[in-house]
Parts: C-alpha cells; sequence; structure tokens
C-alpha cells in the first residue's frame, strides 16, 4: 500500500512538473465525432477541466492577459456617513485557453460553448475598494469559443469605499473609484487590459442604468498604474466614476421652505416699529423654521458642514437678529414717549447722514408735523445730556416766560422722540435692506451652482 501510495505521488509530482516547466505543455486534439446527436458532449474537455487548477498557459514565462470591462446598470445609493458607494455592475473578463480548440466544421458547426465555471481557470480578479462579501452567485456559466477565448461574465453588487466631498450638496458631483487588480498574481503571471474602450463602458452604463432617482452617472475615465507590495509588482486598472446628485427633491423641499419664511420675515418690516403685533408675529415665524429644520434633518448628510447647512445657520441668525431689533425697537419707543434718553452726538450726526437725500443710504421715512421740526431754540444733541438750553432771543407776544419755556422744554422732548422714531425706521430700512441682499446672493448662488 505504501508503494502504490509512494508512486501516486511521483506521478502526481511529474505532472505538476510537466506543467509548470516552459514550453512542456501541450494543446489538447478534441475530437468532435458525435457531438450533437443525442446531447452527446465533447469528453476530450474534461483533460482541460482536469487542470483547473492551474493557470492556462503553455510557456508559464509568458503572463496570460485578462480583459477587463464592465456595465454599471445601477446606483444604489451613496452613504455620506460612512463614505460608501453602492452601485451594480456586470463584470466581464475575458481571457485565452491555449488547450482548447476545435474545429467547428467537424463539430455540427458548433464554435461557442457553455460550460460550469466550476470546471475552468478563473482569474482572482477584484476591486479594491470592495467593503462587503461578495455575493455573486453560484453556479454561473462561461463561453468557450472553438479558438479557446473564454468569456466570463457575473452580476455584483459592489459597495465600494469613495471619498465623499458633500460642501456643495445638494449639487455635489462625487468622483469614485473602482480599481481592478488580481489578488496572487503578479505582472509576471497576469496582465490586465480592457475589452471595450471607456467610452464604450460609460456610453453603455448610461444607456441601461436602472435607477433614475437621486443620482446620474456623468463619466467614465481609466487609469492603469502598476501597485507596487514589498518587492512584488502588480498590474491594475483604475476606473473613475463620476456621479452627480439630482437636486430639485432637495430645492423643493429644503431651499424653497426656507426662502419663503425667510422673505415673510422680511416683509414683516412693513408692520409698524411700535406695533405690538410685529414681535409675537417674528417669534411664531422663528419657532416655525425650527420645526422645519427639525422636521428636514434626515434629509441633510450626516457628516461633514455642507453649504446648505451655513445657509440654514444664517437665514436662523437673521431671523434671530431681526426679532432681537424688534425687541430693542419696542423698547426705546417705549422709553422715548414716557422720558426720552439724549442722543449721542455721533449717532445724531450719523441718522442726518443717512436720511440727507443727497446721500446713498436707504430713505427713512420721517413723521414731519408742527412741534417735530427744528425750532430756533434746539441746540446740539450733546447739550441736551441733563441740560435744558437756555432761552434765546424770540419774539413771543403775549406769553409769560415761564410758558415759553414750558413749550420750549415740551418741543425739546417731542424733537427727541422724533429722533428715535427715525432712528428705529432706519435700523428697520438696513436690516430690511440686508434680508434683500442675502436672498438675491442665495438665489444667484443657487443658479449658479446648478448650472455648473
Amino acid at each position: 500500500m505504501d508503494r502504490s501510495w509512494f508512486r501516486r505521488e511521483r506521478l502526481y509530482f511529474f505532472l505538476v512538473l510537466s506543467l509548470l516547466l516552459p514550453g512542456r505543455g501541450s494543446t489538447f486534439t478534441i475530437n468532435c465525432t458525435g457531438f450533437g446527436q443525442n446531447g452527446k458532449y465533447m469528453t476530450a474537455l474534461d483533460s482541460v477541466f482536469e487542470r483547473k487548477a492551474f493557470r492556462p498557459a503553455i510557456n508559464f514565462s509568458i503572463p496570460t492577459i485578462v480583459n477587463i470591462s464592465f456595465t454599471v446598470s445601477a446606483i444604489l445609493d451613496v452613504d455620506e456617513q460612512l463614505q460608501l458607494l453602492s452601485s451594480f455592475l456586470w463584470l466581464e473578463m475575458v481571457w485565452d485557453n491555449p488547450f482548447i480548440s476545435w474545429n467547428p466544421e467537424e463539430c455540427e458547426g458548433i464554435s461557442k460553448i457553455s460550460v460550469a465555471t466550476k470546471n475552468l481557470w478563473l482569474p482572482d480578479i477584484f476591486i479594491t475598494e470592495f467593503m462587503d462579501v461578495d455575493k455573486t452567485p453560484k453556479g454561473l456559466k462561461a463561453f468557450i469559443s472553438n479558438e479557446g477565448r473564454i468569456r466570463y461574465k457575473k452580476p455584483m453588487k459592489v459597495v465600494s469605499i469613495c471619498n465623499l466631498n458633500i460642501f456643495y450638496f445638494p449639487f455635489d458631483q462625487q468622483n469614485c473609484t473602482l480599481t481592478f487588480s488580481s489578488f496572487l498574481y503578479t505582472v509576471e503571471y497576469i496582465s490586465l487590459g480592457m475589452e471595450n474602450e471607456v467610452w464604450e463602458i460609460a456610453h453603455t452604463s448610461q444607456d441601461i442604468i436602472q435607477t433614475h432617482g437621486e443620482w446620474e452617472l456623468l463619466g467614465i475615465n481609466k487609469a492603469t498604474p502598476k501597485k507596487s507590495v514589498g518587492t512584488n509588482l502588480y498590474d491594475q486598472i483604475i476606473f473613475y466614476v463620476a456621479i452627480r446628485r439630482r437636486p430639485k427633491f432637495y430645492i423643493m423641499n429644503l431651499l424653497v421652505p426656507s426662502s419663503f419664511l425667510v422673505t415673510i420675515d422680511a416683509f414683516s418690516f412693513y408692520l409698524p416699529a411700535g406695533s405690538k403685533d410685529r414681535a409675537p408675529f417674528k417669534i411664531t415665524l422663528l419657532l416655525g423654521y425650527n420645526v422645519f429644520l427639525l422636521m428636514m434633518n434626515d434629509l441633510l448628510p450626516a457628516s461633514g458642514t455642507p453649504l446648505i447647512s451655513v445657509y440654514f445657520a444664517l437665514c436662523l441668525s437673521l431671523m434671530v437678529l431681526s426679532l432681537l431689533e424688534t425687541i430693542f425697537i419696542s423698547y426705546l419707543l417705549d422709553l422715548a414717549t414716557t422720558q426720552p434718553p439724549p442722543m449721542p452726538h455721533w449717532l445724531h450726526f450719523l441718522l442726518l447722514h443717512c436720511t440727507s437725500p443727497r446721500t446713498c443710504c436707504p430713505a427713512v421715512p420721517q413723521k414731519r408735523n408742527t412741534g417735530l421740526d427744528h425750532l430756533p431754540g434746539m441746540k446740539e444733541p450733546m447739550e441736551l445730556a441733563g441740560k435744558l438750553p437756555g432761552p434765546r432771543e424770540t419774539k413771543l407776544n403775549g406769553c409769560p416766560g415761564s410758558t415759553r419755556a414750558q413749550q420750549e422744554d415740551k418741543a425739546q422732548k417731542q424733537h427727541l422722540v422724533s429722533l428715535w422714531v427715525q432712528f428705529s425706521h432706519m435700523m428697520d430700512t438696513l436690516l430690511f435692506c440686508l434680508y434683500l441682499i442675502f436672498l438675491a446672493t442665495s438665489i444667484v448662488t443657487v443658479i449658479i451652482l446648478w448650472n455648473t
């Protein structure tokens, strides 16, 4: 028994040695006698199937050329938080087996047959960015031509890692890579090539892509650098898959409602400055905007800080600033009606400068009546801080001195009230202009990003 085992081991050793030595292999002559009758199979292929553990090469110093092609039939999902791209591919690999050939005229005109992949040697081509278990169905077939060319196609759900840049969300474009390489065979044993041109791959993928949801395929490019791992050099092909997000859904559900709320808040400045309804109205809008952000939070990327988040933060800041300005103006006008504080000189100068028709500042609506005009007895606002101006030489016939002083004091008080009212109008005008500039800038930015 030991002797028979030794003979089998020695026979196996010589068989392996004959396969590995360059120039020692020989092609199999396939006899097609009776092929096609009663489903008879070419039994000569059994000899080829027995060699499936070895790379099919007559001379092992010559690498096997494996041509690669694929078709993107669906873009399933893009996970911004995990930086993953889920897509569905049809991968095609083509290589030659020099041990297979037959004459179609002798084989009932058969020039191509299908063979179970479990009976063939398959190149160990994998995707470097693959981050999931390969769930390729078992029992797939491969086609073999009469010249020994093997064509193997398999469907793959590829979950690949991708460096995503979401700053321009929802107008972002991503460029993900799919790197095809061999796991075991170096450049001395396997050389990778292209079965189809890269533009053909992109055109075919765009034609048959199944999903028309959030993402669309823009194009595919390739590069063929070598990969060095230690002292080993591997052949690889890198495909750059460019995809773009369709922004209409996010524009209608995020940008448009937000712009409406900000616009309504801007037009609330047309309510009178001293109105008791302005502050509650702005508080209601602010609460509604916060509820809107909470409801739409699931639509935003879970990681990073996209530009749209900055836009929402600016909208919220403007609404808070508008509410604070309304509270301040209400307090100021209420104080001015009871005991108007003196206006600082710099603020009075700024108010006069901005309300002048010759300046470029926004015009402030002024309420003019008899008691709010400049009176001859008025002095500069700095002198109004804690002092009453002395009586000037005016002709007031029939009025005693005390009555004249009371009239001047009342006129000064009314003039201060008028100045603070003008100041509140100026604050409203400036903030309203800030709203308009922000909305115009946002619309222009959206148009530019959408078109580019």
